[in-house]
């Protein structure tokens, strides 16, 4: 069967204190994303009489005035047309792991118990799933407990976000971003799930608390029949999903035409494999029971190829980074205003957003307009947001040749990018004239013998190194041995260091 490929943030927490702006994050995520899951967060910092800071839920009273409004909402956007669900965070007393609930219907109660074997039962005849998130944290204080875990509640789990990457406790994405949880730690870890024997997906999302569909913090993609919310449901429960660190890419990986999540039979085992990055792809890991069984290197299996006359290629456009607001604190925001256009056609543009403010307009075969907004402001405010600036841009795929010549607009200044020179190198493209009179005005002679205060704030393009199809594209068939109690799953690295985990396929 051939399936939509669909992403959506699973993990997006909208707070009490933010409900006035669910209708932002609703716009937010419909720009963004194919579909949105939002799970309520209904716990707050409060402090004893002693000082002592202790998370806990909201006054009931609260909670379920926000749950009616969130039912309202998720309503009146069904009804519009797109598929929104209900959902919550569940932490209990902290001995089984977090867990965000969701529901297929919009008539469900919101339920607090204690235990994630109450939670279960709580909704036995509710059409619901509670995926477990940041598992590898320590049993007993949010991480996940296995011991108690149950498939059919809890069909995937989220493996890497915000906070980093629970399928093990060695590898790159550490969990670091919050010190006072972590560190991370094997004894809780996904690769713990799979060994005890639970048919359990994967997925990689945000846990952000600002808004949804974070690039830079995960997303995932769940392989449904069609994009109506039954489909996408049914698509969660049989776990045919899987996660990618930042950039999306889409993966096709069946086992005797069984896809991801599925259970097949013993026996001899044809694999395919079908994969269409944002970038370079360097290697795909075919891990069987968490062990490396193939590694499928692509990187130097393309560079050489001579390139037709006519062909695909990807690059992708980051803007931000400029002035520090240590110096210009009333210079926080930036505005970009910009257009690509391009002689051939252009195929396909991926929206890499971090925050409001984003536009893409007016695409067409030629070229496209946008309008973005970055800042070197954190997101500090909130006490479980995101710290540090984020960049904006796009992937942009384009059907060109050799001698081509692609023209970036930006703030009123025409960049030329050669196709030749795109596949050869990335390159910055930066603000410096106006960052050099920013400091004049600011700060009068600034003459030095190094240019760091002009060229560390200023505003910069990064236009990444292109790639033509033969690199962001692979297709591969394996004959591999399938043995009751095995799964395979893949783990997919691209050169810009993206990464993305692929449900298992299960041998029962």
């Amino acid at each position: 069967m051939s399936y939509k490929k669909l992403w959506t943030d699973l993990h997006a927490n909208i707070h009490h204190n933010q409900m006035g702006d669910l209708d932002a994050w609703i716009g937010q995520a419909r720009q963004v994303l194919d579909f949105w899951p939002v799970a309520y967060y209904p716990m707050y910092m409060r402090h004893n009489e002693a000082g002592a800071p202790l998370e806990d839920l909201y006054p009931e009273e609260a909670i379920q005035a926000d749950w009616e409004q969130l039912r309202a909402a998720v309503k009146r956007v069904n009804e519009e047309g797109w598929p929104m669900f209900m959902g919550y965070e569940w932490q209990g007393n902290g001995s089984d792991g977090d867990h965000n609930v969701f529901f297929l219907h919009n008539d469900a109660s919101m339920l607090h118990p204690m235990l994630y074997t109450q939670l279960r039962d709580a909704y036995k005849d509710t059409e619901a799933i509670a995926i477990p998130h940041h598992v590898a944290y320590q049993l007993g204080s949010r991480g996940k407990n296995w011991a108690t875990h149950d498939e059919r509640f809890s069909p995937f789990a989220e493996i890497y976000s915000s906070h980093g990457c629970s399928e093990r406790d060695t590898g790159p994405f550490d969990m670091e971003r919050h010190p006072h949880m972590g560190p991370r730690t094997g004894e809780t870890c996904y690769e713990r799930g799979l060994e005890q024997g639970w048919r359990v997906g994967c997925i990689a999302s945000g846990d952000n608390h600002n808004l949804p569909g974070v690039c830079v913090h995960g997303t995932m993609c769940v392989l449904a029949e069609d994009a109506t919310k039954e489909a996408i449901w049914e698509g969660l429960r049989a776990g045919r999903v899987y996660g990618v660190s930042r950039t999306r890419m889409e993966i096709d990986f069946a086992v005797n035409g069984a896809p991801m999540g599925s259970t097949v039979a013993p026996g001899e085992g044809q694999m395919e494999i079908a994969i269409t990055a944002a970038d370079a792809i360097d290697r795909v890991e075919v891990l069987r029971n968490n062990v490396l069984h193939e590694m499928l290197v692509h990187s130097g299996s393309w560079e050489r190829q001579p390139l037709p006359e006519r062909f695909r290629f990807k690059f992708a456009l980051e803007f931000g980074w400029g002035t520090n607001p240590r110096f210009y604190p009333d210079q926080l925001s930036k505005h970009w205003v910009g257009s690509l256009q391009v002689p051939g056609r252009l195929i396909s543009v991926e929206k890499c957003w971090n925050n409001y403010g984003q536009k893409l307009y007016n695409q067409t075969k030629t070229g496209c307009e946008f309008e973005l907004t970055t800042s070197m402001r954190g997101d500090g405010d909130h006490w479980m947001g995101a710290s540090g600036a984020r960049t904006e841009g796009f992937v942009f795929e384009v059907e060109g040749g050799i001698h081509d010549v692609l023209t970036l607009t930006v703030d009123g200044k025409e960049y030329a990018l050669p196709v030749s020179e795109l596949l050869y190198t990335g390159k910055i493209h930066a603000e410096y004239e106006e960052s050099v009179q920013l400091a004049e005005r600011t700060f009068g002679d600034v003459a030095h013998y190094r240019d760091d205060l002009f060229w560390h704030n200023a505003y910069k393009v990064r236009q990444r190194q292109a790639v033509p199809e033969a690199a962001y594209t692979l297709r591969r068939s394996l004959t591999v041995p399938m043995e009751a109690g095995d799964n395979y799953r893949l783990r997919v690295w691209l050169r810009n260091g993206d990464c993305a985990w692929v449900s298992p396929i299960f041998c029962r």
